[in-house]
């Protein structure tokens, strides 16, 4: 007589968590690519400018330097150089934020939460940059340094006003946040911490340290920063998905899987990218 087994099924809490640990995968590889896209595009008009302006210096995987000597360098092509980048963000950010508004968010899919990541980094090079950048004077700082010539105090507070306009500007991107979510377990309010924490906390603290530990030992300060000012959107926009009530998804959203090819694609843009600056290109 064959001894009787009993198979334990996946009880229905056992599901909601590893949909969670599933949602906060998927979300971190989505917040990598979306960066890698926004920094790619900040990096590559900067460059694109220091050549046109005939000027010198290298690009690592973590930023672009300069071999140039403060006399060698002008007005115009100071405010050009660390200005293009943050201008293009502006516009990509717009641009990504208006098509996953009037299109994708109704959609099921992942385009959607790539999209708002998207305008969220772009954001973030721009008002986070300029509050990071002014702590140690580099980069977007330089802008507003020599465009107005009003003095370090002006720097300092226009910094903070960026700052602030980043906290605004996340508290009030929760509901869109929100949005870009197909899942109904995760999208249930009894469950919305646990949302938060995987679909916001998680992707920024571990796809940040993803970043930083691929580009070792390029990563700098200034690219450092950068990561942790994205915590002045996430941080209000998680205060925001807390205090909301929404909780409605799409109508046929799609079962929760690990999208093994955004995550494989994020890890092999991440070392194409440390393959393709290391050693450090020159230019000039």
């Amino acid at each position: 007589m064959q001894p009787e087994t009993n198979t334990l099924s996946p009880t229905p809490l056992d599901n909601g968590k590893r949909k969670f640990l599933i949602t906060a995968l998927n979300g971190t590889a989505i917040y990598v690519l979306a960066y890698y896209l926004v920094w790619g595009l900040h990096q590559v008009a900067r460059l694109e400018a220091s050549e046109f302006y005939h000027l010198r210096g290298s690009w690592n995987p973590s930023r672009i330097l300069y071999t140039m000597a403060d006399g060698e360098w002008w007005r115009m092509a100071i405010i050009v150089v660390n200005g293009v980048g943050p201008l293009l963000c502006i516009i990509v950010g717009l641009l990504a934020f208006r098509r996953y508004w009037k299109r994708e968010r109704a959609r099921r899919g992942q385009v959607k939460l790539l999209l708002l990541w998207v305008a969220f980094h772009c954001c973030n090079m721009v008002f986070g940059a300029l509050l990071a950048d002014t702590f140690i004077q580099t980069g977007f700082w330089y802008v507003p340094d020599w465009l107005l010539s009003l003095g370090n105090a002006v720097n300092v507070i226009l910094a903070l006003l960026a700052g602030l306009l980043q906290l605004g500007l996340g508290y009030f991107s929760a509901v869109a946040f929100l949005q870009a979510h197909d899942s109904r377990t995760v999208m249930r309010f009894e469950n919305r911490q646990l949302m938060v924490i995987s679909t916001l906390i998680v992707p920024w603290v571990a796809g940040g340290l993803f970043i930083a530990l691929t580009k070792i030992p390029y990563i700098s300060v200034y690219e450092g920063l950068h990561l942790v000012m994205m915590g002045l959107l996430v941080t209000p926009t998680a205060l925001g998905c807390l205090n909301e009530l929404f909780s409605d998804t799409v109508k046929r959203p799609q079962a929760t899987h690990i999208t093994w090819g955004l995550v494989g694609l994020a890890v092999v843009v991440a070392l194409v990218w440390r393959w393709a600056l290391s050693p450090p290109l020159t230019f000039g």
